[in-house]
C-alpha cells in the first residue's frame, strides 16, 4: 500500500470514529507531515484523497475541514437565517461587507415599487454556520422608509434587530424565486468554494403586514452545504 493511501485510510477512519467531528479543521500539512514522517507532498496527496471522497475541503488560507452535512434550511412565510441554523444546531453568524446608499436600479424600484429617482440601502456579506460561509446575500431596503438602518445595521450587526429599531418588527416573504448556476470568481472567493461550484440563487421580495415591499434580496447559497425545503405555507 502506497504511504498516503495509508495516511488517508489512518485519517478516514479517525474521521469516522468522530476524532474530527464535522466542520473540524484537520492538523496543518505541517503537523502531519512530522506526525507520519513523510513530506507534505505525500500529505497533499492524501488530503486530496480524502477531498475527492467529499470527506474533507479546503478553505482558501484557513485549512482543511471536515465536510459537515448540508445544512436544512426553510423558505417560508418567515425566512431567519439566524433561527434557521439554530434551528439545524448549528452557530449563526454574519460577516457584512457592504452597507451603500445609492439611486434605485431599475429591478430594485420595480420589486420595491419605488420611483425611478428612489434611493436605496445596500447591504451585503456572508452568511455563516459553524464558521463556515453557507450563502452570500444582497439586501435592497427602501431609504425613504428606513432613514436610519444604515446607522442601525453597524451598531448591531443584525438586518432583522436594525429593522425592528427602524420600526418594522415583523415581515413576511411575499415571493420567491430559485435558479441554478455557477460561481463565478469574486462569489467563489466570498462562499470559499471552487469556482464554478454549483450556487443555488433565491430572490425574494418581503413584505410588511399591509403588503408594502420593505426588502428586495438576492442570496447565493453554496450548492454543496445547504437543503433548501419549502414550507406548506
Amino acid at each position: 500500500m502506497a504511504l498516503w493511501t495509508a495516511i488517508a485510510e489512518t485519517l478516514r477512519a479517525e474521521i469516522a470514529a468522530g476524532l474530527y467531528p464535522p466542520g473540524a479543521r484537520l492538523p496543518t500539512e505541517a503537523a502531519l507531515s512530522d506526525r507520519f514522517g513523510v513530506n507534505r507532498h505525500t500529505i497533499r496527496h492524501a488530503l486530496k484523497s480524502l477531498a475527492e471522497g467529499d470527506i474533507v475541503h479546503a478553505r482558501r488560507g484557513a485549512g482543511v475541514f471536515v465536510t459537515a452535512r448540508p445544512a436544512v434550511y426553510p423558505l417560508g412565510r418567515r425566512v431567519r437565517f439566524h433561527r434557521n441554523i439554530a434551528a439545524d444546531g448549528r452557530s449563526p453568524s454574519r460577516r457584512i461587507t457592504r452597507v451603500e446608499t445609492r439611486p434605485a436600479s431599475e429591478a430594485e424600484a420595480g420589486a420595491l415599487r419605488l420611483d425611478g429617482a428612489a434611493e436605496v440601502h445596500v447591504v451585503e456579506g456572508t452568511s455563516l454556520a459553524d464558521g463556515q460561509p453557507l450563502a452570500a446575500f444582497q439586501s435592497v431596503f427602501p431609504a425613504g422608509r428606513f432613514a436610519g438602518l444604515p446607522a442601525a445595521i453597524r451598531a448591531r450587526g443584525s438586518i432583522s434587530a436594525a429593522l425592528s429599531d427602524c420600526g418594522l418588527t415583523d415581515y413576511t416573504r411575499a415571493e420567491t424565486r430559485l435558479t441554478a448556476q455557477l460561481a463565478p470568481p469574486v462569489l467563489a472567493l466570498a462562499l470559499q468554494v471552487a469556482e464554478r461550484a454549483a450556487v443555488l440563487r433565491s430572490v425574494a421580495v418581503n413584505v410588511d403586514a399591509d403588503g408594502v415591499p420593505v426588502e428586495y434580496g438576492t442570496t447565493w447559497f453554496a450548492g454543496e452545504r445547504v437543503t433548501l425545503t419549502v414550507s406548506p405555507d
